[in-house]
């Protein structure tokens, strides 16, 4: 598939099932985009479908299957987007960093396959505000999901959820305790019965059931 170059175009893109529960139109607004007039289009429609794909369907579908609606604040960004919000302190890392990362059209320098997408759990984050701890959910998906990072903000417990080739299995965040869980290659620090014991109150892993 070609870059769209045409309203027709980007709308057929727009439609493109990844998942379940997700279209690619899901994934592509930016408020920097929107803001700055920058096109959040990609360079690569098909690369950017793949990584997608396997986002949504091997991370987030089972998320939502779990817990309910998801908020995503910010997914696909291309080059352009994530290029300007480095330049202007927009929270985003440079272009080399966010490959295959927010910058799903583009291989890591490992030549890996990837794609991110901030997102908000409500069914946590309203237990968090409360105090819950966010290394409760960070295990729940280390122990459930296939992903290649998490990385935690302060704010309603968002994280950057990444999916890509040959995963790093890393955990970090920006909430106390700050700095890194879980690096790649490492077994964590907490035995599996410690982890099951942090979140046996949350619902049964796929626990919502659709027609």
């Amino acid at each position: 598939m070609r870059k769209p170059a045409t309203f027709a175009a980007l709308e057929k893109l727009g439609r493109v099932r990844l998942s379940k529960h997700f279209v690619f139109r899901d994934f592509l607004h930016s408020e920097i985009a929107s803001f700055h007039g920058i096109a959040n289009i990609p360079d690569d429609p098909d690369l950017a479908i793949a990584a997608g794909t396997r986002l949504a369907t091997d991370l987030i579908d089972p998320l939502v299957e779990t817990f309910g609606p998801i908020t995503i604040r910010s997914a696909y960004r291309a080059p352009a987007v994530n290029a300007f919000g480095n330049a202007h302190g927009l929270n985003c890392a440079r272009n080399e960093a966010s490959h295959a990362n927010h910058i799903w059209d583009r291989r890591d320098a490992q030549g890996r396959m990837g794609a991110c997408a901030c997102i908000q759990i409500p069914w946590f984050a309203d237990q968090y505000e409360r105090g819950r701890d966010w290394r409760d959910l960070a295990w729940w998906i280390h122990d459930h999901l296939p992903y290649s990072e998490q990385f935690y903000f302060p704010i309603r417990a968002a994280l950057n959820l990444t999916w890509r080739e040959d995963p790093d299995r890393r955990i970090a965040s920006y909430i106390a305790p700050r700095g890194v869980l879980l690096r790649r290659g490492e077994e964590p620090a907490e035995t599996s019965a410690r982890r099951r014991a942090r979140h046996t109150d949350f619902p049964p892993f796929r626990g919502i059931r659709y027609p």
